[in-house]
């Protein structure tokens, strides 16, 4: 099954069933008016949403209308929680000897995560409006789930089985600000503005066996400018989502709608590239002792994609940086 919101003016859009293909959607308000409804009332409202999603793939749905990505939201414009991972330690690994960063104690057994913010979460292709180039603006491709209600406490095994749907970030930094927000002990905050979001939210099963071990077995796909910047697979993850999502819930019950990030899709060895332009500047930095490759400016553009047998999953993340309005008084 894909889901969809599209935007009509609120802050939590529509909910539109979309068809395999992502050619055509449906509405789905008669179900649940918005996405985060439908997850919080799963068990009612999915078995009615699938059965729409059947019509709507037969060519039988009433009220079909052609898919425009460039319409919708985030599928959750905005949720509960934004849990993000760091769940290859590739990733970490790299920028440990790039710039020559002590070991994180327990990194093997225990999972990275921040929390970040939930509340205006953008669309597949809404501009990102930031306030300045040197703030060291940066691209992040990863995957994620979201969940229904989680229990405090709850293990693994039974928090795989609250994973609802998965989702396609574009997680954006300022790196700038990341080292010093770091050393704090409190986390990061001013390096990480809104995330990004493909537009459709798929359940497991539209990926067949590439969902395994709790993770999203797929290809992400990154172009920067027009140009490949890596294709890194999701299942080099050293934790998979349900061990995310136990590690989320250690100490607090997760509400329905809460959003998990794997963090930086990354492989060992380099061959498939990055996800993000900081990977590339520590792979840099290790090979030749210097970064080369900047960060991003005003008027780049990002584009990320998953595909499944040649098919699409999620539709297409593609993005420009913009400078952001003045607010005013």
């Amino acid at each position: 099954m894909k889901l969809a919101t599209l935007k009509n003016g609120r802050k939590d859009g529509r909910l539109v069933v979309v068809s395999t293909d992502l050619r055509l959607a449906v509405d789905a308000t008669h179900i649940a008016p918005t996405l985060l409804d439908a997850v919080e009332r799963w068990s009612d409202a999915a078995p009615q949403l699938a059965a729409l999603y059947e019509l709507l793939n037969a060519g039988a749905a009433p009220g079909a209308f052609a898919f425009d990505p460039a319409q919708a939201a985030a599928p959750l414009p905005r949720a509960p929680q934004w849990c993000d991972g760091s769940a290859f330690l590739n990733h970490g690994r790299l920028m440990e000897k790039a710039f020559d960063t002590a070991p994180i104690p327990d990194i093997e057994t225990v999972p990275l995560m921040y929390q970040g913010g939930s509340d205006d979460l953008l669309g597949p292709h809404d501009d990102l409006p930031l306030p300045d180039e040197a703030h060291g603006i940066d691209f992040e491709g990863e995957f994620g789930v979201i969940v229904g209600e989680v229990p405090m406490g709850c293990p693994a095994p039974l928090a795989r089985s609250r994973i609802l749907l998965l989702v396609q970030i574009n997680d954006v930094s300022l790196r700038a600000f990341g080292p010093r927000e770091m050393r704090t002990g409190f986390g990061f905050f001013q390096a990480k503005p809104s995330s990004s979001f493909a537009p459709v939210a798929v359940t497991p099963d539209e990926i067949g066996e590439a969902w395994h071990d709790a993770r999203v077995q797929l290809d992400l796909n990154v172009d920067y400018n027009g140009q490949r910047f890596g294709h890194p697979n999701g299942g080099e993850m050293n934790f998979g989502f349900d061990q995310l999502i136990a590690h989320a819930a250690k100490t607090r019950k997760l509400s329905a709608g809460t959003i998990v990030g794997s963090g930086t899709v990354s492989n060992a060895g380099g061959a498939r590239g990055s996800a993000c332009i900081a990977e590339r500047r520590a792979i840099e930095q290790i090979a030749d002792g210097a970064s080369t490759t900047p960060f991003m400016r005003f008027g780049d553009r990002v584009r990320m994609e998953a595909r499944w047998q040649d098919r699409p999953v999620f539709g297409v993340i593609e993005q420009r940086v913009v400078q952001a309005a003045a607010p005013q008084a």
